[in-house]
């Protein structure tokens, strides 16, 4: 592991009003995981599409060494033809192909413009294999998990015979399980000698495959750990990110929790496309005045799409079941109906359905809450800028302008984007679904904090995460969710990630039966 196999120096990438990464160095060895880690907005992803040619040469400074060559990439495919292959955190593969079509889409196996089939799906299963996939090649992307999808990905990444694998956040949409078959598999791929670029802020996996670590701050090089010299805790990761100690992972709460303001009884939820299949069967919840309420469970279990379902029916086929409102029976059927009703939904998938890309952040801020902007129809424009400087400031949200495109900003500021659309919005019952996945820890304990606030002024707060930790840390009272069902209800001071794994395997079991 002494050989190097890339060497970034000096990179500098500058975007209008902000300097994205300054004077950033950064060196890989052949043969190990390296760990980049930072806040949101830090330069990771940045620093990663200047070395992969989504950024071309030109437009940054500095110098790149793959190999001991010096390399400079003016698109992607041309880094991916030396063995350099990013793997983004929004997975781009195309539903309704197979996964030997996506496997080598713009890579075909073909001879004198005639596709091999055969060779295909021949090589299909042997990649695979590779990666422990037991799918058929005929099987389509739509018709696979997202933990399925990942290793596609991957399987697609050494199809162009990887040498460099970098992954951007690859386990932020998985369960713990496949999160661990990932982390397993990229050992793997470490024991054959292709090395790897792990981007991820859950600093516990991290810390269990990294061989070195390197820090960001503000688009500059903090430091880079060696894991088997170093002393290595989430502590030190942490105060290297954030340039602080973070004390406390949760902010703490006084709860003062009133009567029920929302329910739900009696939700069925049918599949769109599979007739007859239930996503949501037979679900009953509450949440109560200045109460979080958290929903558990793992990928698959049905929870989102019982939150895009209760907000306005923007889920799901044959619906039914009924919900009140502080006592009363109100009508969501629509989103516009959710809404008036003061039911506000915060979706995990900021890019297609939380942002209007393609505008800018005030646009998008202001989006869910227009007349409070407007005057007899007419936006103010002076009232919608005051409104989304107040919660830029209040987020953080890191940005060069309010005037700046969503596109542009860091996934982290996207979602701080996202949920300030919301709270503007003014809603008395907030849906947050995986409000901190792809989060640094220090914005985390920012968003905790909003979400205390919100249930001391007496808001009810429903809250989906994959992360038990951020279920048992944040919310008073946790349902548990599983095929559909909520199969557990408990206060979460009588709560545990055994207990609640306990009531989702249960349920697992009397399903296979």
């Amino acid at each position: 592991m002494s050989d190097v196999i890339l060497e970034m120096r000096n990179i500098t990438k500058t975007f209008p009003g902000v300097k994205a990464l300054d004077n950033v160095s950064f060196t890989v060895r052949a043969g190990e995981i390296h760990a980049l880690v930072g806040e949101n907005g830090a330069g990771k992803s940045t620093l990663m599409k200047v070395l992969s040619g989504v950024y071309p040469y030109g437009t940054y400074t500095g110098e790149i060494y793959f190999q001991g060559k010096e390399c400079r990439f003016h698109d992607i495919n041309q880094s991916e033809e030396v063995g350099l292959v990013i793997i983004h955190q929004e997975l781009a593969l195309i539903p309704y192909l197979s996964i030997t079509e996506n496997l080598f889409l713009g890579n075909e196996q073909a001879r004198f413009g005639i596709i091999n089939w055969n060779e295909s799906i021949s090589r299909t299963k042997e990649l695979l294999d590779r990666v422990g996939l037991h799918e058929s090649p005929n099987t389509l992307i739509t018709n696979m998990g997202v933990g399925k999808q990942q290793l596609v990905e991957i399987a697609k990444a050494l199809a162009k015979k990887v040498k460099l694998l970098i992954l951007d956040e690859p386990t932020a949409s998985l369960n713990e399980n496949d999160s661990e078959k990932l982390l397993q598999l990229l050992l793997q791929f470490k024991a054959h000698g292709i090395s790897s670029i792990l981007i991820s802020h859950k600093l516990s996996e991290v810390s269990k495959v990294a061989d070195a670590i390197t820090i960001l701050r503000d688009g500059a090089t903090i430091e880079t750990l060696d894991c088997h010299k170093d002393v290595i805790t989430e502590d030190r990761i942490i105060r290297g990110m954030v340039g602080r100690d973070l004390t406390h992972r949760f902010p703490p709460r006084d709860s003062n929790i009133g009567s029920v303001i929302f329910e739900v009884r009696d939700w069925n939820v049918d599949h769109p496309l599979h007739e007859g299949r239930k996503v949501t069967n037979n679900v009953n919840i509450n949440v109560r005045k200045g109460e979080v309420v958290g929903i558990a469970g793992l990928m698959g279990a049905g929870r989102t799409e019982l939150a895009m379902s209760i907000f306005g029916r923007a889920y799901g086929a044959n619906i039914h079941g009924k919900a009140y409102k502080n006592g009363a029976e109100i009508d969501i059927s629509t989103i516009d109906k959710a809404i008036s009703n003061g039911i506000a939904y915060a979706t995990e998938d900021r890019k297609a359905y939380g942002l209007i890309l393609i505008e800018e952040i005030k646009d998008n801020i202001t989006l869910a809450n227009l007349p409070a902007i407007s005057d007899s129809g007419v936006i103010n424009e002076p009232k919608e800028l005051t409104v989304t400087r107040e919660y830029r400031d209040k987020l953080n949200i890191k940005c060069s302008s309010i005037l700046q495109l969503a596109v542009n900003l860091s996934g982290g500021n996207q979602q701080k984007v996202v949920l300030s659309k919301w709270l503007f919005a003014k809603p008395d019952i907030l849906i947050l679904d995986e409000p901190t996945r792809g989060i640094d820890v220090g914005a985390k304990y920012e968003i905790y904090t909003i979400i205390n606030q919100l249930a001391s002024e007496g808001k009810g707060i429903i809250m989906i995460s994959s992360e038990l930790p951020e279920i048992l840390g944040i919310c008073d009272r946790i349902y548990v969710m599983s095929d559909g069902k909520i199969v557990g209800e408990m206060p979460a001071r009588e709560a545990s990630q055994e207990i609640i794994m306990k009531h989702i395997m249960r349920q697992q079991e009397v399903m296979a039966q």
